[in-house]
């Protein structure tokens, strides 16, 4: 049974995880970062230091805040695709999970030491990280990821090129 339930998931949610930690993954470092630059004002810089110094379920609880905060967003977004406002709902759906994902990153990096101090959390990290580092090198190895980094590249450097100079 535990390995029909293994090649069942590796069938059919594996492929649709694997879309989402792609996009995770592509924003999750420079998203976290961007917001990071704030802290660079003294009032967003207490609030970051008072995240990082909660105690583990109330960094928990706020860790999880986003993701409930944006769910009746998206599902307003979808309301409007069911409604015909395809390009409208896509736009929220699409800037919900830019939004989402950069908040969610940089709770995670201060929140993450308080997080690790949860026993369950820390096992469940630890099983977690590992499959998605091999998902995610699996990915990276695929020709399609290979060609469309390939593409991405040489658009950039296109750009760069037809940029002005400083």
């Amino acid at each position: 049974m535990k390995r029909f339930l293994r090649a069942l998931f590796n069938a059919t949610l594996a492929p649709l995880l694997a879309l989402v930690l792609i996009f995770e993954e592509w924003g999750w470092e420079p998203l976290s970062r961007l917001i990071g630059r704030l802290a660079r004002l003294p009032l967003w810089a207490r609030m970051e230091a008072f995240i990082a110094g909660l105690p583990p379920y109330a960094a928990l609880v706020l860790y999880l805040v986003p993701i409930v905060l944006l769910l009746p967003i998206k599902l307003l977004a979808l309301y409007w695709i069911n409604a015909g406002h395809v390009a409208l709902g896509l736009a929220v759906v699409m800037l919900a999970k830019i939004m989402g994902t950069a908040i969610a990153a940089r709770l995670f990096t201060l929140t993450h030491p308080a997080l690790m101090r949860l026993p369950w959390f820390a096992r469940f990290y630890g099983r977690w990280k590992p499959w998605k580092d091999a998902l995610m090198a699996q990915i990276k190895a695929s020709a399609p990821w290979r060609t469309t980094k390939s593409m991405v590249r040489r658009v950039r450097q296109w750009i760069r090129n037809i940029l002005p100079k400083r």
